[in-house]
């Protein structure tokens, strides 16, 4: 059945998209060959950020309309344009321009990918599987990142723009992927019917933000979590040059992370059955909280363990807080809410992402860790508590 073989395909496609070759030594690749300063990073990433705002929920709402297929083709494309860019650019601008075209890459494929499992699962009645499937696809894509990130050190010390070229031919591997992919027929639903594009998109803005309380508190506190391990990405780096570890070890290091993602995201729909909502909520904020700590108290080789913390929590958070989204929606707002989702967190980071850099530059990396384990410690403990107030009594 080819609509069966969607699965398999979105399994590969999810391996290749995060197969990142320079994600690894990104860091090093801004400071040594372009001459960026951590500022400057940080700012970059929040104009990557923006970018994907501009993009995220029109996005969102095209691949509802158009279709999650033709919206990941058009995610590849973007991709393939944007790396390429990579390899001619030489300052801060030039990095800047391929990361707002990647931007626009991300935010087409943010939530088209799931929507797309969802629906093909529904379609063979299969839905309430959803959180397994999540999770097997987030575990073939940490497992491509890990996978990456073993080859990017010696890519890097060939040649510098080789991860970036190799990220361009992965990238049209998966448009040839994307281009196999069978759009499900959509599901009939009821209601009066909505004429205008602008109407509806509000019209979704205003159910997942102001009508449903429990998707509201849901995309609030997935934000939180998944900030929580997205500054230490930009940091892990520079903290791991100060405590000197070797950087042959960097790929593997990378690596581990990614792995520790797709094992727990694996583990994370069991789990959940026997911690229930409540526990795991307690054990997302106590990874979090010692994760930080952690980083900010340890100054030797090993205080990079700690960071595995943070990237155990994104993985077993991510299936879960997706699939409280995916049960809340349909199949005409679907990826919109996903995108919602992904809205919240890119604006919360546009906010705070430069200051974080900041800090990180004037204060030091401990310190400024020290700092997010308080932090978040005072904004995830409100959150939990919302989310958990508002769960559906069927998810209790």
């Amino acid at each position: 059945m080819p609509l069966q073989k969607n699965i398999s395909k979105l399994y590969i496609f999810s391996f290749l998209k995060m197969t990142l070759f320079p994600m690894a030594i990104i860091t090093l690749f801004w400071k040594d060959q372009i001459g960026l300063t951590l500022t400057d990073i940080l700012l970059l990433q929040a104009i990557f950020s923006v970018a994907s705002v501009i993009f995220e929920y029109p996005s969102g709402y095209l691949s509802d309309r158009l279709g999650y297929r033709t919206a990941l083709i058009l995610a590849c494309l973007l991709a393939i344009g944007g790396w390429s860019l990579y390899t001619l650019a030489d300052s801060f601008t030039g990095v800047l321009l391929a990361e707002i075209i990647l931007g626009g890459a991300w935010a087409f494929i943010s939530g088209s990918d799931s929507a797309l499992l969802f629906e093909t699962l529904r379609t063979q009645g299969q839905e309430e599987h959803y959180a397994r499937f999540d999770g097997r696809m987030t575990g073939c894509a940490q497992t491509g990142e890990a996978a990456g990130a073993l080859f990017a050190g010696v890519m890097y010390a060939a040649w510098p723009l080789l991860p970036f070229v190799g990220q361009i031919g992965l990238w049209i591997i998966g448009l040839g992927i994307c281009l196999t992919l069978v759009e499900p027929e959509p599901e009939a639903e009821s209601g009066p019917a909505i004429h205008s594009h602008l109407t509806e998109a509000l019209h979704t803005c205003r159910y997942a933000l102001l009508e449903n309380r429990h998707v509201r508190a849901t995309i609030l506190f997935g934000t939180g979590l998944g900030i929580a391990s997205f500054y230490a990405v930009w940091l892990i780096q520079p903290y791991m040059q100060q405590t000197g570890v070797p950087i042959a070890w960097f790929g593997p290091v990378w690596a581990g992370a990614n792995l520790t993602i797709a094992l727990c995201s694996l583990i994370s729909q069991r789990l959940h059955f026997a911690w229930g909502h409540r526990g795991m909520a307690a054990l997302f904020i106590a990874l979090i909280i010692v994760g930080y700590a952690g980083l900010s108290f340890t100054a030797g080789v090993w205080g990079f363990l700690f960071y595995y913390l943070l990237t155990a929590m994104r993985g077993l958070q991510g299936p879960i807080m997706r699939n409280h989204l995916q049960r809340a929606s349909r199949r005409s707002n679907r990826a919109s809410i996903l995108s919602l989702h992904s809205l919240a967190f890119r604006i919360l980071f546009v906010v705070t992402g430069p200051l974080v850099g900041l800090s990180a530059d004037h204060l030091g990396l401990r310190p400024t860790f020290g700092v997010l384990a308080i932090l978040f410690t005072a904004a995830l403990l409100p959150g939990a508590w919302l989310f958990l107030r508002t769960l559906p009594e069927t998810a209790e």
